[in-house]
């Protein structure tokens, strides 16, 4: 099944997207090249601050605005992962982002539509991303459409700011400050839009301020393969389960 999920334990996990009562999910794609801790700190900010049922950790394949691709298998940026949230309450790994057998890359607009369809009925889809992923999401794929499939959840690190949020929209969505837009928890540091069309249609976007936690994958590969810098222990930028298992198989070496 193209959407099918595993649990914080590993184990495939049907009932996870089927429980019968409405869910609220966050679907959280990414290349998890590696997952590190600022992968954690932004899925448990949007899950306390929009109480969130359970957040998707979703690997992708193959992406079509990267096509240099990733440095780690599929096969091992899902280990990792499943690691990564390994005793996390309500994280589970999406497998709907999986390689193609035809190599067509994953679109998140296709994603979306297969993971909405395995949700019970009235629930509620989120799509979460980095303030980074932002920055190019008026390239991606019938970009117009996906806030109207899933409302945006944004997290921004630290120091990372927007200054305008329109011009990262494609053209016709227009974005609007709702500051009185009703949230779950109501959490102050939340800032919360709406975005509309030119059909009037109307979407929630909550933009997440600086979640404390200024870490990128990139930065943490560069590191791994410095003799000089080892990323372990507990000052580790990565949870210790999946940096003992990225020295274990000498990936990013």
């Amino acid at each position: 099944m193209n959407g099918a999920t595993r649990n914080d334990s590993g184990s495939s996990d049907p009932d996870v997207l089927a429980l019968g009562a409405p869910l609220r999910v966050a679907y959280f794609g990414g290349s998890f090249d590696p997952p590190h801790l600022g992968h954690l700190a932004v899925a448990m900010a949007a899950k306390e601050a929009l109480a969130l049922d359970t957040v998707l950790f979703a690997p992708v394949g193959f992406q079509p605005l990267k096509p240099q691709g990733s440095q780690a298998s599929f096969s091992q940026r899902l280990t990792m992962t499943h690691l990564a949230i390994s005793g996390h309450p309500g994280f589970s790994i999406s497998l709907a982002d999986e390689p193609r057998s035809n190599g067509v890359p994953n679109y998140t607009w296709g994603t979306l539509q297969a993971v909405r369809a395995e949700l019970p009925a009235g629930s509620q889809l989120f799509l979460l991303m980095g303030a980074d992923s932002l920055a190019g999401f008026r390239r991606w794929f019938r970009a117009a459409e996906i806030p109207f499939m899933a409302a945006l959840i944004v997290a921004s690190r630290p120091g990372e700011y927007i200054d305008d949020l329109k011009a990262l929209f494609p053209p016709g969505l227009s974005v609007e400050a709702a500051p009185d837009l009703a949230t779950p928890r109501g959490s102050s540091e939340m800032r919360t839009y709406l975005l509309r069309n030119s059909n009037g249609d109307a979407a929630p976007f909550y933009f997440l301020p600086e979640v404390e936690v200024e870490i990128s994958a990139s930065q943490i590969r560069e590191q791994l393969r410095d003799p000089l810098h080892p990323v372990t222990g507990a000052d580790s930028l990565l949870p210790i389960a999946v940096s003992d298992f990225i020295r274990a198989q000498g990936i990013y070496q």
